[in-house]
This record gives C-alpha cells, sequence and structure tokens, in this order.
C-alpha cells in the first residue's frame, strides 16, 4: 500500500498534465486536492494498521533494479518514517485546499500543482526508502520542484533565495552521497540496502570519517549554524503554500536522516561526535531565539524560530538514547504542525493587511476591524510553540529534554534558555500585531474567508489533540526507538570532557 504514496501523486500530476488549459478553470486544483487527499487517508489506514508493538520494517518491499550498481527498490517504514509520511500527506492537501493564492500562481496553476505533486512524492519517497542511492534519487530530485516553486512564484528576491536554496542542498547532497558510495566502497558490500550494509566491519577512523561526511549533509538540511544561512531567505520569499511544506516536512529530511543514516547505520562511533553535535546544536538554539527576537518581519521572525526548534531534535539525536529518540521523533511531529499552522497564519495576515512588518501592524484582534480568528488561532501557535502543556509541542520537547538530560545534563539546561527565548519573540510577536489600538486609517479588513479558516482550524484541532493524547503518537514510535538506540554505546563519558571544556 505504501507504493500508492508514490505512485498516486504522479498519476495526479499527468491528468493536471494532459487536461486541457483553461485560465477560469479550477479542474487542476480540484484534481491535485482530491489525488492529495486519497494518499492523506491511505497514510491514516497505515497508521491504523501500523503493527505498533513489532519491530523493524513493515509494509516492505525489494525488487531488483540496477543490481550492478547496488541500487534495488527497497522500501518500508516503521515508527520513524510512518508519522513523517502522515505529516507530509496532511500538509500537502491543506496547502491543495488554501490554493488561493496571488494572480502569478493562478495564471499558472497546472505547472503549480504539479510541482507540488511530484515534490510530494519525492519526500515520501525518502522517507520509505530503505536503499541509501534510492534515498539520495527522492532527496536531490526534490531540488527540481523546490527550486522552481520558489523561483516561479516567490517574493521579490526569489531568484536569489532559489538558487541559494539550490546550491545549498546540492552540496548537501554531495557529502550524503560521499558518504553512501565510501560505505559501500569500504565494506566491499555489492548492495547499498540497509539490511545488508554495515560500517561495523569496519576500523573506528574510518567509520567516523564517514560519519561526519554524512552528518555534514544532513547540517545543511537541518540546518545546523552555521550552515543555516539559505533557511531565512528560502522561508520568506516563499510563497504561504511553500513555506508550510519547507519548515512542515522538508527540513524533516535533514533530521530524519541524521537519525536514519547517521545513528542506526554508525551506531560504534556515534558517541564519538555526538558530544560536538550536542554543542552546535545548542548554540543554534539559542542563535535563533536571539535572532528571532530583532526580527521586524514576522514571517522571517517564525523561519529563525524554526531553526531554533528544530535543533531541539538534533540534541535529542546526538543523545541518543531511546527516549530521546522518541522525544526527537515527536518533536519533528509536532514541530511540523506548528510551524504550518505559523507560517499559514502570517500568510493571512500578510493578505489581509499587505505586510509583515511589526511596526505597520497593530490591534489585529479588534472585534469588528481586525483579525480575530487569525489571532486566537496564533495564540494557541505561540502556546504550542513554547510547549504549554495540553498542548503537542510540550511532549515533543519534554520527552526530548529528559532523554537527553541523561547524557548532555549540561547542554539540555542552557538549551532550556531557548524555550524561555520563546515567549519572548512570540509575546513581542502578539503584543505588536494583535494587541493595542488599531489605527483609524487602517478601516475594515477583509473577512478571513472559508478556505483560509479550515487549514488553520484541522492543524490546530491535531495539535491540541496530540498534546491531550499523545499515546497515539508514541505508541507509533516508541519500539522503533529503542530498537535504534540499543546499538549505540553510552555518549556520557565522551561527554563530560567537551561539556566540561566548553563552560571553563
Amino acid at each position: 500500500m505504501i507504493n500508492l504514496l508514490l505512485i498516486l501523486p504522479i498519476l495526479g500530476a499527468i491528468l493536471i498534465a494532459i487536461f486541457p488549459s483553461q485560465k477560469e478553470s479550477n479542474i487542476p486544483k480540484k484534481i491535485a486536492l482530491i489525488t492529495s487527499a486519497i494518499a492523506f487517508f491511505i497514510s491514516i489506514i497505515i497508521g491504523l494498521n501500523f503493527d505498533y508493538q513489532a519491530v523493524g520494517l513493515q509494509e516492505s518491499l525489494s525488487l531488483d533494479w540496477l543490481t550492478f550498481l547496488g541500487l534495488n527498490y527497497t522500501v518500508g517504514i516503521d515508527g520513524l518514517s510512518l508519522p513523517l509520511i502522515i505529516l507530509n500527506c496532511l500538509i500537502v492537501t491543506l496547502t491543495f485546499y488554501n490554493g488561493e493564492l496571488d494572480s502569478k500562481t493562478l495564471n499558472k496553476p497546472k505547472l503549480y500543482y504539479i510541482l507540488i505533486l511530484l515534490l510530494t512524492t519525492c519526500v515520501n519517497g525518502a522517507l520509505i526508502a530503505q536503499n541509501l542511492l534510492l534515498f539520495f534519487i527522492f532527496y536531490e530530485i526534490k531540488l527540481v520542484p523546490i527550486y522552481l516553486l520558489i523561483s516561479i512564484w516567490g517574493r521579490d528576491k526569489r531568484n536569489y533565495a532559489a538558487t541559494k536554496y539550490l546550491l545549498y542542498t546540492a552540496f548537501s547532497g554531495i557529502f550524503v552521497l560521499t558518504g553512501f558510495l565510501g560505505l559501500n566502497f569500504l565494506t566491499n558490500a555489492n548492495t547499498f540496502d540497509m539490511e545488508m550494509i554495515s560500517s561495523g566491519v569496519l576500523p573506528q577512523a574510518k567509520q567516523i570519517l564517514l560519519l561526519l561526511t554524512i552528518v555534514i549533509g544532513f547540517a545543511i538540511k537541518i540546518p545546523i549554524f552555521p550552515l543555516h544561512t539559505w533557511l531565512p531567505d528560502a522561508y520568506t520569499e516563499s510563497s504561504t503554500p511553500l513555506s508550510m511544506l519547507l519548515g512542515g516536512v522538508i527540513s524533516k529530511l535533514g533530521t530524519y536522516g541524521l537519525i536514519r543514516f547517521g545513528l542506526q547505520l554508525f551506531p560504534d562511533v556515534w558517541g564519538d561526535i555526538s558530544p560536538y553535535l550536542a554543542i552546535l546544536a545548542v548554540f543554534s538554539a539559542i542563535y535563533g531565539s536571539l535572532v528571532a527576537i530583532s526580527q521586524t518581519d514576522i514571517k522571517k521572525m517564525v523561519a529563525y524560530a524554526s531553526l531554533a526548534h528544530i535543533n531541539f531534535v538534533v540534541l535529542a539525536t546526538a543523545a541518543g538514547s531511546s527516549l530521546s529518540i522518541l522525544g526527537a521523533i515527536c518533536q519533528m511531529f509536532a514541530h511540523g504542525l506548528i510551524v504550518a499552522l505559523l507560517f499559514h497564519l502570517v500568510g493571512i495576515i500578510e493578505a489581509k493587511t499587505g505586510t509583515r512588518e511589526l511596526s505597520e501592524l497593530h490591534g489585529l484582534m479588534n472585534p469588528y476591524r481586525g483579525l480575530p480568528f487569525v489571532g486566537g488561532l496564533m495564540i494557541a501557535a505561540v502556546m504550542a510553540s513554547a510547549g504549554i502543556p495540553g498542548m503537542i509541542g510540550f511532549i515533543g520537547e519534554f520527552l526530548s529534554f529528559q532523554g537527553s538530560f541523561s547524557v548532555f545534563p549540561i547542554y539540555t539546561l542552557v538549551c532550556l534558555i531557548a524555550t524561555g527565548l520563546t515567549a519572548v519573540y512570540f509575546v513581542i510577536l502578539l503584543n505588536r500585531v494583535f494587541f493595542g489600538r488599531m489605527e483609524n486609517k487602517t478601516g475594515y479588513l477583509p473577512k478571513v474567508e472559508s478556505f483560509e479558516r479550515l487549514p488553520a482550524v484541522i492543524l490546530a484541532v491535531m495539535i491540541i489533540f496530540f498534546g491531550l493524547q499523545p499515546s497515539f503518537l508514541t505508541n507509533l514510535s516508541v519500539n522503533t526507538s529503542s530498537a535504534i538506540s540499543i546499538n549505540v554505546p553510552s555518549a556520557t563519558a565522551q561527554s563530560v570532557a567537551p561539556q566540561t571544556a566548553l563552560f571553563q
């Protein structure tokens, strides 16, 4: 059934491509929406049929392809990939529903919907691939639709942002591929299938070199400081739907790859680099939070907030314990929902007011002339991002920090500062944008339409539901987390020296 997650979006793209072009027709949007909705329901069915008590891959399939290269069509899902697949299918469906973008998008709807459907297939393919080269193919092909989506439908600096994203992610792919090829060559393996390739036969020095290469590749994608400079440009210059996809889904391929192809493939030497990875994660979280405070563009503020919170996942992954990996998976899912909601609400604000500048926005909570619906949901999204109990952000951060504290207690405590700074920059946003006196010259802002409300409501409901019932999420991933961490030696001993040196 997981193959349908790859086939359906491609079939939808083909249908849109062959459908006669009509300027005023909304048929392409309907085809894209129906296709993505079906894919989402299939992902839910897979989740309902998922045996969370089992260990290992489910829905697995392996077919010979280019065997002389070691490239086979080997796919499967587990508790690490399934939540992200559901998240991807959900956010894509919501972006299609809210398809009333700007006039430029509506002038080229067929290409727009085709590109997002192809992007959906690439992300799903990367998440189910259990062959290193197969993953790399999906990981790299996604660059094409993202580049076009930014450069065609982005904002004023779209070409600069698209080119910068392309170059950074291309270098990410080069590092990842180098690590994969090196692992295959040095182990004399005849395949790139994960179940048949192991780094355990290599000397420690070679394992560390290959692991560092792969970690650098995924660090660019996450991103981790100082490899993050593509993020604010790509996020802020993209259209609202693409920002939701970039922050909510695409960035998770970096953290997913860090766990799947870093931690899982190199458990013996993970403890040798994990303290330094934890340092970078903590620094990135604090840096992202401080820069977010200084922003005057609310979309750029959300972009830097996303940078800060995704590095909570990196810290938990660096710890490598069963609980921290479970927390990392929950935090990835939580981060995707929250960031998608924030970018969606910022998009509504920009569409209704014509600006994203804090200095020009006041009193939008006004019940008669403002955007009270957006304000109410923005408060909910901010509370979730700050980790308030009862919201999904709490369970992700709690498990991540609890799991990493036993391995990196000092780093975890420092990283908690970033959660406190979350309240600072989001209180600034709420206070300046939604509260205070609304200027008379603003007049009556346009009402929020139903197609704008529904995606926000669905995301908000899911944020609250999984916050109140986190077991629906944790049950999917708990055994997978244990299986990944079981071969990882404790990093406690290795972490003592770097932590001590950092604060002396």
